[in-house]
């Protein structure tokens, strides 16, 4: 296994990068009434997780990593709620978003758990 050398080496990074990109892009499609709104705490919540992930990825304690990840694993959780919301409210149909959020979600769930017991 190849360790990575930057944070964008880490696939856990790559999905949830990819997971904000789906965000914004369904996003784009939110009445325009929710721009201060959902849209927004949708997508700052979802950069938020791959933003953590890089934040995290240079400290140098087990404590410190495992603590961006942790925030990383709470802003998941929120986007997880404005894809319920967001259904709901007839916003957004697709399963895609639940997709890539899922596959986010296990691999941050298993990277720190990695880092934790490492």
């Amino acid at each position: 296994m190849i360790k990575a050398k930057v944070f964008t080496d880490l696939i856990v990074w790559q999905k949830a990068h990819k997971f904000v990109l789906q965000v914004y892009k369904s996003t784009k499609e939110y009445p325009k009434e929710e721009i201060y709104g959902l849209t927004s705490r949708f997508r700052r919540a979802a950069v938020s997780i791959p933003a953590n992930i890089s934040e995290g990825f240079k400290k140098r304690s087990k404590l410190d990593k495992a603590r961006y990840l942790n925030i990383a694993e709470g802003s998941l959780e929120e986007c997880r709620y404005y894809i319920i919301l967001s259904n709901d409210l007839g916003y957004y149909k697709k399963d895609d978003l639940n997709k890539l959020l899922e596959e986010a979600s296990k691999l941050l769930s298993a990277y720190r758990n990695k880092i934790v017991n490492s």
